[in-house]
């Protein structure tokens, strides 16, 4: 892209956040082996050009919502990594309160409206916050990630309808990793172009390469463009791949470790590495030096969530009952 080849600074802090979702990640899995992290946990590996490259087309003021594999898109909308890993170490210290845990990030003052744990039900609750927005006129965008599991439910097809009918500024996002929690893409779906079921509500709609840091960055710059300039929504379909199994406590018996070797060559980071490189837009010290900054910001983090405080078990039933009289 032009602008990033101007640009050497901007073109190094994209890396940066991709690295940071990798290496939080790995970070993450290894607290979970250590049993400091408990429960259940979804990790984005792989993925990461795409919550990057869309993401960097928002605003402060622009709201995302994701599934429960959430960690990728709160970091890259600006939650702090120690706040996500104090959350789901369970303490209090954590961006829900440590009640939420890995699969209910929230983080209201970076307009992160949460992780969702229940496959599609943020389609609705994304097309209320773009009505709310438009009615409001703040001119901010709601953005909403799910995968192509979401898509063979009820709530991505009443999801579409409202949001072409009302005419609200809402980015559908699917990252399509073809095996959802486990069932091969051509099992689940009549169709494997998920994105002409956009233009079935009349919406614009495109599918992009999900392991290119690029393609994702040009295909989110012109789906914010469009929602502006016309108030109306946008879906985009992202073809990704994880690179771990669906959960910590998936077998994997789905798919071929060869099959992954092969995924694994497509790696976003390493391809977008390459074109730096070949363009001359970072350079090995700096690369160098991203990783230690990295890993330091990692270590902090599990130090940060190791001192937290677990909350007061007295304290258990608040937000559970009300806690008045009437």
């Amino acid at each position: 892209m032009k602008e990033l080849k101007n640009n050497s600074e901007v073109a190094g802090q994209l890396l940066f956040r991709m690295m940071q979702i990798r290496r939080f990640e790995e970070k993450s899995a290894e607290m979970y082996t250590k049993q400091h992290i408990r429960g259940f946990m979804h990790l984005y590996i792989g993925e990461e050009a795409v919550a990057v490259g869309i993401i960097q087309a928002l605003k402060e003021q622009d709201y995302v919502m994701s599934t429960y594999r959430d960690h990728g898109h709160a970091l890259a909308k600006g939650v702090s990594s120690k706040a996500i890993m104090a959350e789901m170490f369970g303490m209090m210290e954590g961006c829900t309160g440590g009640r939420g845990g890995s699969m209910h990030l929230f983080d209201k003052s970076k307009n992160f409206a949460g992780g969702n744990a229940i496959v599609a039900s943020h389609l609705p609750v994304a097309v209320g916050l773009a009505l709310a927005a438009k009615r409001m006129k703040t001119g901010a965008i709601a953005c909403c990630f799910f995968g192509e599991g979401a898509a063979a439910e009820g709530e991505f097809h009443e999801a579409m309808n409202l949001a072409a009918i009302w005419h609200v500024p809402v980015l559908f996002v699917c990252e399509n990793n073809r095996y959802a929690m486990g069932t091969p893409l051509e099992l689940e779906h009549s169709i494997d172009n998920l994105e002409i079921r956009g233009t079935a509500y009349g919406i614009e709609s495109e599918a992009v390469d999900g392991m290119n840091l690029l393609a994702m960055m040009e295909a989110g710059n012109r789906a914010t463009d469009y929602i502006r300039n016309t108030g109306k929504p946008y879906f985009i379909v992202a073809s990704t791949y994880r690179f771990r199994a669906h959960s910590m406590f998936d077998a994997e018996l789905y798919r071929s470790k060869a099959e992954v070797d092969l995924w694994k060559l497509k790696d976003p980071i390493a391809e977008y590495t390459r074109w730096l490189m070949q363009h001359q837009l970072i350079s090995e010290e700096q690369m160098a030096k991203m990783k230690d900054q990295i890993e330091e910001e990692m270590e902090q983090a599990v130090q940060f969530a190791s001192q937290g405080n677990r909350e007061p078990v007295e304290q258990l039933t608040r937000f559970v009952y009300s806690e008045t009289d009437n």
